[in-house]
């Protein structure tokens, strides 16, 4: 399958219903999933791809798979999909690395790749990340590509933090 985005380590494609069992590895982890309702169940798995590949087909982009470029290994997800942030529908980029290859600067690549893409090819002129307020892992991540803590609020009653870049005009 093409890939959507390179980067030096990485490519993004699309994900497909053959990679539920590695996004499992991912979004039905307990501990990788903490800052979730609940980690996935197969069948949640499933439907997350197939909503995923629903985006692709109405909106031309959502979740990518994320493979490295030297094993074609499976390392999770990071894309643009369009969220409810405290009301206003905006996009937002989201990552789930497999803890096996987290703090290896995947998630910070994969990321800051989907932000160029988002303003170079998609057009958007703002793009946004936001994760439970506990999620300091996540927080980096927006931090290290270049999005500013803009804002906190309450989403189901838990705290959220928006972190948001805009081009200049």
């Amino acid at each position: 399958m093409e890939s959507i985005i390179e980067t030096p380590r990485l490519f993004l494609r699309q994900l497909t219903l053959e990679d539920a069992s590695n996004l499992a590895l991912v979004l039905s982890d307990q501990e990788s999933m903490k800052h979730y309702p609940h980690a996935f169940s197969d069948e949640e798995v499933r439907k997350w791809i197939e909503r995923n590949i629903e985006r692709y087909k109405n909106e031309g982009f959502g979740l990518w798979a994320v493979i490295r470029k030297t094993d074609n290994q499976f390392l999770g997800d990071c894309g643009i999909t369009l969220q409810n942030i405290d009301g206003d529908v905006l996009p937002e980029i989201g990552f789930h690395i497999i803890k096996t290859f987290c703090n290896m600067g995947y998630a910070t690549e994969a990321a800051q790749a989907c932000k160029k893409y988002a303003i170079e090819v998609l057009g958007f002129k703002s793009i946004y990340s936001y994760s439970e307020a506990g999620n300091k892992a996540s927080q980096r991540v927006s931090s290290k590509i270049g999005l500013a803590k803009v804002k906190i609020f309450k989403k189901h009653g838990i705290e959220e933090v928006v972190y948001a870049y805009s081009e200049r005009e």
